[in-house]
């Protein structure tokens, strides 16, 4: 790879995934309690406030309210440090209304990786139209098989949380300038999947559960690549730019480091996923994000 830098296994998420999750609760109104008296088992959940990005719906749940005859309505959501390498136009996945916090979790990763396949073979085709050395095509196709792998360990974890992942809502891709393709590989590679590929080690050696360990230290290892190989492209296009457009690239990694900073400083992890799933504590992920701010600085 043309100057990529060399990342740390012992360090290195799948997610893109992957993402390091917190949880947070809203109030959803109230629904009419079923004639029996008891508490609906299935809700829609369009009655859930909207939030900002980086937050995402996982499910709703009710409850008897003090009010007679209704259910309190209770929306959880799951906040995201990040988001490994989303594609381009990815609309929001549709809550889970089944699965513990682990299963939410899993599944939401595995939404992610199979949304990453997509996006790697669009890359893929991107650089081979930009003139781009046929090992970085051959490494993004590459990148594309590892994700649909990664799709399915991620699912069989989500399966035995009683969770499913969601399906991946992706309008169909537009051609690119190499600067907007570039734009995309600063902030989606050089940063959060650069990021990913942290937490990913962080989890395979510090999980409780031996099932995770084993299976992020498989993906762990993918994600390096896929971190290393955006930072090949970045470095392969740097001569191919004018000053004004490697500037522009310079500032959307900033932009992105600083943005994800906000998220590692505003997560909230629930202690199953730090222990269980080996997600970073809010110290532990602050260390990560220092490594990866030195490397992108």
């Amino acid at each position: 790879m043309l100057a990529a830098p060399l990342l740390p296994v012992g360090l290195a998420c799948g997610n893109s995934e992957d993402c390091g999750f917190g949880h947070e609760t809203m109030k959803g109104g109230t629904v009419a309690l079923n004639p029996d008296g008891t508490v609906p088992g299935t809700l829609s959940c369009d009655r859930c406030p909207e939030q900002d990005d980086g937050v995402h719906l996982i499910n709703c749940t009710a409850s008897k309210s003090e009010t007679a005859g209704r259910a309190d309505v209770t929306c959880r959501y799951m906040t995201c440090m990040n988001d490994g390498r989303r594609p381009e136009g990815l609309r929001e996945a549709l809550a889970s209304q089944s699965g513990d916090a682990l299963g939410a979790l899993f599944a939401h990763a595995a939404w992610l990786e199979a949304a990453s396949v997509p996006a790697f073979l669009r890359l893929a085709d991107e650089l081979k139209a930009h003139g781009a050395p046929e090992s970085l095509v051959k490494a993004a196709r590459r990148s594309a098989g590892d994700e649909v792998r990664h799709t399915r360990a991620m699912q069989a974890l989500a399966q035995r949380h009683g969770a499913t992942m969601p399906d991946v809502d992706l309008p169909p891709f537009e051609s690119r300038s190499l600067e907007e393709m570039l734009l995309e590989n600063a902030v989606e590679g050089c940063v959060r999947e650069t990021f990913g590929a942290f937490v990913a080690g962080w989890q395979s050696r510090t999980a409780q559960d031996p099932e995770v360990r084993g299976t992020l230290r498989t993906i762990a290892r993918d994600e390096v690549r896929h971190a290393e190989l955006a930072w090949a492209v970045d470095a392969w296009a740097q001569e191919k730019l004018t000053p004004a457009q490697r500037q522009r690239l310079l500032q959307a990694r900033q932009d992105a480091l600083r943005i994800l900073g906000d998220e590692v400083e505003a997560q909230r992890l629930p202690e199953p996923l730090i222990r269980e799933a080996g997600m970073p504590s809010r110290d532990q992920a602050r260390t990560l994000f220092q490594g990866l701010s030195t490397l992108v600085a």
